[in-house]
């Protein structure tokens, strides 16, 4: 299994939107990130509306969310509209984010082995450092047990 890094790296990566950020962008505040393997499937689908509900509480307890998938900017736009999630999606179509962050390992469908991403999870500090990981992720109750992840972080600072 690939190892994730224990600082966020260095990295500009492109939004649903079209828009080129940096995680530098996200600095001064928490920051949930996770990956999942594909817009519009029903895994996917449940855990981002279940992080783009929830966004309220992330958003008092000071955190930002963003979500990554290897999916296309157009993909995302239409995932985003579908299903009204309220903050961004990173496009990751050359990866560079998700090997970043080792989410793409080696999986099994039907008996067939190929690479791809494993739903993760990092929660990471307004330093820039990784405070929390879960790694594979079972959506029912995953973004309560994050939101629950931050507040014991802020509550020990």
């Amino acid at each position: 299994m690939a190892q994730s890094p224990k600082r966020v790296p260095d990295l500009e990566f492109t939004l649903g939107t079209g828009e080129t950020r940096s995680f530098a962008d996200y600095a001064g505040k928490w920051l949930v990130l996770y990956f999942y393997p594909k817009d519009s499937t029903p895994g996917c689908t449940k855990e981002s509306v279940a992080f783009s509900e929830m966004l309220p509480q992330f958003k008092r307890a000071g955190a930002n969310i963003l979500g990554a998938s290897r999916d296309s900017q157009r993909s995302h736009q239409n995932f985003t509209e579908k299903q009204g999630l309220k903050f961004d999606l990173v496009s990751d179509t050359d990866e560079a984010v998700c090997n970043a962050f080792g989410v793409i390992q080696e999986k099994t469908l039907y008996g067939r082995k190929y690479m791809g991403i494993v739903r993760s999870t990092f929660l990471i500090d307004p330093d820039g450092n990784i405070r929390e990981t879960w790694q594979p992720v079972k959506v029912p109750g995953h973004a309560e047990a994050v939101l629950d992840a931050l507040k014991q972080h802020k509550k020990a600072q």
